[in-house]
């Protein structure tokens, strides 16, 4: 049976598209909406199986988040109340418009860091006050989040990849350890706010006046260490026990908080102030409700650190949730929780709360104690409410050490082990410098700054894959082969890669005599056209004869021609006369995804280029084309056919044509008058002239196809050399004949020309 003819991709019309989305306006409408509450969708299915594990799950978060929300609130150089308050309203307001059931919200160490970093260099030189500074930082990263979420830019986050998120992370937690090495050994004197190496060598100068904190320091690492390693061993070794085990290895932050306050407590007896540096008052229940202060003095201070709190607002939270939601086996929508932590943060504002972001301590704490549901996050609110209101008196007696050990516990899961090193390094070095960078950046300077280089980087990094992609000229290695002889007979089949393959090269042919294959790794777009362009040219000029004739006379020749004179006498011939002649392009674009007028335009330039250099219509072969627009793009440009090149060919959409001074007058050998031609063409026009040509070399649509016409039916299409395509068998023939489905019938079709213009020694 005869295969049909493939006659076109019908592009809608723009009326026909604005028709189509004008439809879905009202559906889009009401499911944007719907989408902003997910809590809707679930919260009638809430049942009694849910509320208990949320509840456990809730009550397990909120002890553990207390003592890190104050102990965090100190590394943003704020009272620890204003933890408190942060961790309050994130738990309490994500649940309404999150999706992720397991995601903790709450003040983090890399956020603190960062706050603290603010808040010391603008109280440093106005009269704002610290929480001035950090409710007014949660307020407008909140605002903008809640924009990025509402116009669906989530996609940003997918520009900063995970090396760049661990390189500031682990610098982050390197910072974090040796700010608190001070409180840790009860050291004065030493300026937690300077660079970490700073503090790092600061802190060897005052280590002989250590006092007694550091007993509770060292000891209470000791203690979480102990428990951390000794119950995942026990669980090992006692799986039954697994469970009981996890909740007591959950309470080590706890227990070691309440021995460390009792036994301060019973050292200040009798005392008139403690031996231990202590957490002294924690004003109970809310009392920094109210605007947030915003001025624009204020907002200038505050603008320099603004957009890396609000990468680390987002990107934390993001990867944390989808992270979690690809173990537990469901989907987040990234916009959704930017929205949600946006939200979160402008409330947060209105309650003292300073910025706060996911969790990825608290997240895990939270996924292994069974949580069901995001209303897990208000149980854990409200055993920070009750801590606010009634356990106040109590934290007056906690140690300094003991808030520092709990947070250098806390952080070192932050940093990237040396396993994460050696594996960066031997999957991509350019990704490993910037993970290094970003901490030493960090280290050196602050984390503000490794959070910008590593994402200025990643940024270079991804534009330099863009605009110099890897532009490889293909050979082929046979296949398969049964009975055959050589050539492109249907039983020879064969696999194209690199001609410099690293571990085919031995087995690598050549192409086609007269044919050359590239295959291009990125789109062709403008940032990459003009490099891709010389990739292709030089490589024709290297490798395949030239008839541009080399001139005896210096004064007739180009400037730019730098050949090699002809000795006197000598007859004039093309230089490279005895290499091969080039009578097809073939171009893999299965990596080719878009294809923008700049790219078109070089295509252009490159065929006349190329034309000239032969002197003759070389063939332009599209193999694999990824999609229906790109091919509509190729044909509007005068690609797919031979019918009607020549003269007509120039500029697609020319910045500064050619012709707009008249005619140019120059010697022969250099005119482009007849490269150039009429340069405008209006799209009507070329459409009419890819209409006549269709009727022309395709004729009647009543007339019948059938196998026997194929070949004639394809030569008259090319108005030239043409391969009839019986090798393609199976699968429906493009009525353009230089697209083709796959490399291998695109090769044998640029084959099929080749040879017969040798044979027939046709120039």
């Amino acid at each position: 049976m005869a295969e049909p003819i493939l006659l076109e991709y019908e592009p809608l019309s723009h009326r026909q598209e604005a028709t189509k989305i004008v439809r879905k306006i009202p559906n889009a409408t009401k499911t944007y909406v719907a989408g902003l509450f997910p809590i809707v969708q679930w919260i009638h299915r809430y049942n009694l199986t849910w509320l208990v594990s949320d509840l456990i799950a809730g009550i397990t978060v909120g002890i553990v988040v207390v003592p890190q929300g104050m102990g965090y609130a100190k590394i943003a150089n704020l009272p620890p109340q204003y933890g408190l308050y942060s961790s309050f309203v994130g738990l309490c307001i994500y649940c309404f418009f999150g999706t992720s059931k397991d995601i903790s919200i709450g003040p983090t160490a890399v956020m603190s860091l960062l706050v603290g970093q603010a808040v010391a260099h603008v109280t440093e030189v106005s009269d704002y006050t610290g929480p001035q500074v950090a409710v007014t930082l949660a307020l407008i990263s909140g605002v903008i989040s809640i924009f990025i979420g509402l116009v669906r830019l989530g996609i940003l986050v997918d520009f900063i990849p995970g090396p760049a998120i661990a390189g500031f992370m682990t610098g982050s937690a390197i910072t974090i350890t040796i700010g608190q090495w001070p409180n840790l050994f009860g050291l004065q004197g030493v300026d937690t706010h300077d660079a970490a190496y700073l503090i790092f060598g600061n802190f060897f100068k005052r280590l002989p006046t250590t006092h007694y904190d550091a007993i509770f320091g060292l000891l209470g690492l000791i203690w979480l260490y102990s428990v951390r390693w000794g119950t995942g061993y026990l669980t090992k070794k006692y799986p039954k026990y697994s469970r009981h085990l996890f909740f007591f290895n959950i309470m080590r932050n706890g227990i070691l908080v309440i021995v460390g306050t009792l036994i301060a407590y019973l050292i200040q007896i009798g005392k008139a102030s403690s031996p231990v540096s202590i957490l002294k008052t924690v004003p109970s229940g809310f009392q920094a409700m109210g605007v947030p202060v915003v001025d624009t003095t204020l907002l200038g201070m505050v603008s320099g650190t603004l957009p890396s709190v609000v990468i680390i607002l987002i990107l934390e939270h993001v990867a944390i949730a989808k992270s979690f939601g690809r173990i537990n086996n469901y989907k987040i929508k990234a916009d959704q929780e930017i929205i949600a932590i946006g939200v979160a943060n402008v409330i947060g504002s209105f309650f003292g709360a300073y910025p706060n972001t996911g969790s990825f301590s608290r997240t895990a704490i939270k996924a292994r104690s069974g949580v069901r549901t995001p209303l897990a996050g208000v149980f854990s609110g409200l055993v920070v409410l009750l801590s606010l209101y009634a356990l106040t008196p109590a934290f007056y007696y906690i140690p300094n050490a003991i808030l520092s050990a709990v947070i250098i516990h806390a952080v070192a899961d932050l940093a990237s082990g040396p396993k994460f090193w050696k594996q960066l390094w031997l999957i991509s070095p350019f990704e490993f410098f910037t993970f290094v960078a970003a901490i030493l950046i960090t280290f050196f300077t602050s984390v503000e700054y490794g959070i910008y280089v590593s994402v200025g980087l990643s940024i270079v990094s991804l534009l330099l894959r863009i605009a110099r992609p890897r532009c490889a000229v293909l050979g082929r290695v046979p296949k398969k082969t049964q009975g055959g002889t050589s050539g492109f007979e249907e039983d020879v089949h064969y696999i194209y890669v690199k001609k410099n393959h690293p571990s085919l090269h031995h087995l690598v042919e050549d192409a086609p005599q007269g044919v050359v294959i590239f295959r291009f790794d990125e789109s062709l777009t403008y940032p990459n056209a003009s490099f891709i362009s010389d990739k292709v040219m030089h490589h024709i000029q290297d490798n395949f004869s030239s008839a541009v004739p080399i001139s005896t006379k210096k004064g007739d020749r180009a400037w730019n021609d730098h050949r090699p004179l002809p000795k006197k006498g000598e007859v004039l011939e093309t230089v490279q006369d005895n290499g091969p002649r080039l009578y097809a392009i073939v171009l893999d674009c299965s990596a080719v995804n878009h294809l923008d007028s700049t790219g078109v335009q070089t295509l252009l330039d490159l065929r006349l280029a190329i034309d000239r250099l032969t002197e003759r219509e070389v063939e332009w072969h599209f193999a694999s084309l990824a999609s229906p627009a790109i091919r509509n793009t190729l044909i509007t440009s005068g690609f797919g056919t031979q019918a009607g090149r020549g003269p007509r060919t120039g500029e697609l959409l020319p910045v500064v044509p050619a012709h707009r001074d008249g005619p140019q007058t120059t010697i022969d050998h250099t005119s482009t008058e007849q490269d150039i031609g009429h340069i405008h063409i209006d799209m009507d026009e070329k459409k009419s002239m890819r209409d006549r040509d269709i009727e022309r070399n395709m004729g009647s649509s009543e007339k019948p196809y059938d196998s026997e016409s194929e070949c004639s039916l394809y030569e008259n299409v090319s108005d030239k050399l043409s391969y009839c395509p019986r090798a393609s068998r199976g699968l429906p023939i493009d009525r353009y004949p230089f697209f083709h489905w796959d490399l291998e019938d695109a090769v044998r079709a640029a084959s099929y020309t080749a040879s017969r213009a040798i044979r027939n020694n046709l120039p």
